[in-house]
């Protein structure tokens, strides 16, 4: 199927494209705020500057969308495989298909770079798509997040164990007692 604009009105077009406060995203935002989540956007000092950022729960967010980050896409030479396979959510244009095909292998390189960045570092990486962010199943995909941020922030409780008490002389020292 050929394209049915210019290629002037499409770079004009595409050029309109946002990369911060998308759809998907403030829905996600919203419904993280409206349940006390609080949390900071597009932090510079984290690795891939992720949409959102919870310190707290020391978790990276990214709300990525099924086109431009490839959901479910096989791309040549990311995954050893020569045949391009689409998913549901996702699929990939069949005119200026290798420029297409290269974009989206970059971005998949470049997420899967910060994403191990951000992990080596200690951090939590959660990645939220496009499509489980429909209505049918966003209440779904945000109670597993939901889940994950506290398996999180539990873990993160667990490493940090207090001092144990220390019997002294027949008495038991308490917390407060104890020199810090």
């Amino acid at each position: 199927m050929t394209d049915r604009m210019t290629p002037e009105q499409r770079h004009r077009c595409m050029s309109h494209i946002r990369s911060r406060d998308t759809k998907p995203e403030l829905r996600v935002r919203r419904w993280l705020w409206s349940h006390g989540y609080r949390y900071r956007l597009n932090v510079k000092s984290v690795p891939g500057k992720p949409d959102i950022v919870m310190r707290t729960y020391r978790t990276a967010i990214f709300v990525n969308g099924c086109f431009w980050h490839g959901h479910d896409v096989v791309v040549p030479q990311l995954s050893g495989c020569n045949l391009v396979v689409n998913s549901d959510c996702c699929k990939i244009p069949t005119t200026n298909r290798e420029f297409w095909l290269a974009k989206i292998r970059r971005n998949q390189e470049r997420d899967q770079r910060n994403y191990a960045l951000l992990r080596d570092n200690g951090w939590q990486v959660v990645v939220i798509w496009e499509c489980q962010l429909k209505t049918a199943v966003i209440e779904h995909t945000m109670r597993e997040v939901e889940v994950k941020l506290n398996d999180n922030l539990l873990s993160l409780y667990k490493r940090s164990t207090p001092k144990p008490y220390r019997e002294e002389q027949g008495q038991i020292q308490t917390a407060a007692e104890d020199d810090i």
